[in-house]
């Protein structure tokens, strides 16, 4: 019963890892996190994004969002013949929670401490320092 709890955990995990990797080859290239932030200031149809990167055919800006949507950063809805791509920042937040967040507290406090010790009163000593040295 145990090993087959850790087999499903350790399936998880490989699939989490793989959806990062994926998340993470989509905001490797410059061109593809320009696309994400034209669609974060708005959704756009494809032919809107492909006049917005001008140089770009067309055939290479769906190649873009093609790698975009496998990631899950663009959603695509159709409507008619028009088809709306939008920003999605649910894999970007996974990935913040998952690398980033752990990190940010201890940097913080970090730099707290370091602005309260440069402003502090150079007459004040310094509660970390060893007042015999």
């Amino acid at each position: 019963m145990k090993s087959c709890f850790f087999n499903k955990m350790s399936l998880f995990s490989d699939m989490s890892k793989h959806v990062d990797d994926i998340v993470w080859k989509a905001l490797a290239d410059p061109t593809r996190r320009a696309l994400l932030d034209l669609l974060h200031a708005q959704p756009a149809t494809t032919g809107a994004l492909c006049a917005q990167m001008a140089p770009l055919t067309r055939t290479a800006v769906m190649k873009h969002l093609d790698v975009l949507v496998e990631a899950e950063l663009v959603v695509i809805r159709r409507r008619g013949r028009h088809r709306w791509n939008y920003f999605n920042g649910v894999p970007l937040q996974r990935i913040y929670d998952r690398w980033m967040s752990r990190h940010v507290g201890a940097l913080a406090s970090s730099l707290v401490r370091l602005k309260t010790h440069i402003e502090a009163d150079p007459d004040t000593p310094n509660p970390t320092e060893d007042p015999h040295d």
